[in-house]
């Protein structure tokens, strides 16, 4: 999730929510967050919903705690936009090179570079204004997960695996989760946090293939250049450990017949992606990798249901 779109050029308009009413002096800036692209931050934020819920079946609770989903649902935007901001400070040279992403604020000389940085440390002191509100645990857990974040932007210089720093990344929210719940981390919650990671590297491959071949001639690495022809058993792969780590987690948490169903239905999700893909059609590989949204939308419902379930103690 390292592609973006620029701010003012009428081309690039997409009439998203921040072309039709942001304000023009606001809008480089809400792109360099990437708030017309809010997949990104759906995708941070529900292994953070997942843990917080399979906590609630672990406790045997009525429901999620809806304090803790709305404090990170507001810490995913934050984190997410600063997340974005960063690799694009890193990136603005690369970005400047590849067509789909030279128009991004900064290669485009929308947003300068001191200005980035401003932007930056003002949505991270949001991050830490929601991390604060945790416990002392799960604050420290949060602060843990910073040198990933930061050294995302990198790997893919070095590594053909780059989504697996993405994976550590993107899946810390099911460490943060049960954390903030606990105050500590149990097995549930580390494998629920490996079956996550492994959900990252497949759908971010198969959004890696729309970039494969500008990514080729400049010399970045990922997992779709890796993985060429033989992407689909690869993902099937990925995703199926993804769901096998997960009903691992659940199990260890004591869910039962709704998680499963919830857990089956994000299964067939998968495979469904796995059936239609196309990794020479660029669109189809955008709208399988947003629809991620989905199958982590039916997981979390399984788990609310399963902890709405529960007889009260």
């Amino acid at each position: 999730m390292t592609r973006g779109r620029p701010a003012e050029p009428v081309a690039d308009s997409t009439g998203n929510w921040v072309d039709r009413g942001a304000p023009a002096w606001a809008r480089p800036y809400l792109r360099l967050a990437r708030a017309d692209r809010p997949i990104g931050t759906w995708l941070l934020l529900l292994p953070c919903w997942w843990s917080t819920a399979l906590a609630a079946v672990a406790a045997g609770g009525r429901a999620p705690d809806l304090r803790l989903l709305v404090l990170f649902a507001i810490g995913a935007i934050a984190m997410r936009g600063a997340g974005c901001t960063w690799n694009d400070i890193l990136d603005r040279d690369l970005d400047a090179r590849v067509e789909r992403t030279r128009s991004r604020p900064i290669p485009s000389g929308q947003v300068s570079l001191p200005a980035a940085f401003a932007f930056l440390l003002a949505l991270a002191l949001v991050g830490l204004a929601v991390l604060v509100q945790l416990n002392s645990f799960a604050i420290a857990t949060g602060i843990a997960s910073l040198a990933i974040v930061a050294l995302y932007p990198l790997a893919k210089r070095v590594t053909d695996w780059p989504q697996i720093v993405l994976g550590l990344a993107f899946s810390w929210g099911a460490l943060i989760g049960w954390a903030a719940v606990f105050g500590r981390l149990d097995p549930a919650a580390l494998v629920l946090y490996a079956g996550s990671i492994l959900w990252v590297i497949g759908y971010d491959t198969i959004y890696a293939h729309q970039d494969r071949d500008d990514d080729a001639i400049i010399g970045v690495r990922s997992t779709a250049r890796l993985f060429g022809a033989r992407t689909r058993p690869a993902i099937a792969a990925f995703y199926a450990g993804a769901v096998v780590l997960i009903g691992v987690a659940g199990y260890l948490a004591g869910g039962k017949w709704m998680f499963a169903l919830g857990l089956a239905a994000f299964a067939a999700h998968l495979a469904w992606q796995v059936r239609k893909l196309d990794i020479d059609d660029p669109e189809l590989c955008l709208k399988l990798f947003r629809s991620n949204r989905d199958a982590g939308l039916l997981l979390f419902a399984g788990l609310v249901l399963e902890a709405a379930l529960i007889p009260a103690r």
